[in-house]
């Protein structure tokens, strides 16, 4: 193998810093904008430091005319049962789909699979319909529904990983008399507890920051979650930024605290997600 020049490694790691600096920057901009006065952020340069720091904005943003305490509640709410569901109903069909043998498993599990190329946006209309008709618009259940009886990436995620436990394992344990659900729950789910870790971050943040339909089924301030209530108090608000990125910080913070509490997990889920 040829041996890496200095020049190289300069050229390698200076292309990876001006890569972090582009991803850190918008961060970094809403963060230090937060703590700056309306009147400082429009008389002095954005990149400027908040001199003096100020909490004005999550002050009028927490007991304003604009709350935004319940949109943190209905997405706090919205993420806890979706996330149930996802990993109940995924790890009960991926655990199907890899250890039990049924006439067209193989084909049905395909056909499931494939409907990860259909994009988003063509079903929202289907779904906004059903929605309506059976009269969930603008409810809570309206935002959980589509989303808590798993998705076809977290049952092939985990498929994946319970095709990987031997066969000999399962095969013990009904020899000892257990049924399918004891040996679900009892011996591959222990086995999977980092694999289902890995889906259990990835549904809290993809639900956290979901958009597109929370905006489409829900209307009013009852069942507002944090991105839509941010997208709002930015139309409301135009001109005060310092408003709209203190109620941006506002919405990053608890994932950061996550990363913060479970960053080995996530590590191991990158790797898991990238070489298994």
């Amino acid at each position: 193998m040829r041996r890496r020049t200095p020049l190289a490694d300069a050229l390698t790691y200076l292309v990876l810093l001006v890569a972090a600096v582009l991803t850190l920057a918008p961060f970094a901009l809403s963060f230090m904008t937060a703590f700056k006065s309306p009147q400082q952020f429009a008389s002095e340069p954005a990149l400027n430091l908040p001199n003096p720091i100020t909490t004005e904005n999550f002050v009028r943003l927490f007991s304003g005319d604009y709350s935004f305490i319940s949109p943190i509640a209905v997405t706090a709410q919205m993420v806890a049962v979706i996330l149930v569901g996802q990993l109940l109903f995924s790890i009960m069909a991926a655990y199907a789909f890899a250890k039990l043998r049924f006439a067209g498993r193989d084909i049905l599990f395909w056909i499931y699979l494939a409907t990860l190329m259909v994009p988003q946006v063509v079903i929202v209309i289907p779904l906004y319909v059903m929605m309506a008709q059976v009269g969930m618009r603008n409810t809570f259940w309206a935002l959980v529904l589509p989303f808590m009886f798993g998705s076809p990436y977290a049952v092939f995620l985990l498929r994946e990983h319970f095709r990987s436990i031997p066969d000999d394992l399962i095969d013990a344990a009904r020899i000892d008399g257990a049924g399918d659900w004891r040996i679900l729950w009892q011996i591959v789910v222990p086995l999977s507890r980092g694999i289902v870790s890995t889906l259990a971050i990835i549904t809290v943040v993809s639900h956290w920051n979901n958009f597109m339909w929370p905006l489409i089924i829900t209307s009013g301030r009852d069942w507002q979650v944090i991105t839509v209530a941010t997208a709002n108090l930015q139309s409301q608000y135009n001109a005060n930024w310092t408003l709209v990125m203190a109620a941006t910080t506002v919405a990053m913070a608890p994932l950061l605290v996550l990363f913060a509490i479970f960053q080995r997990t996530i590590v191991e889920s990158i790797a898991l997600t990238g070489f298994k």
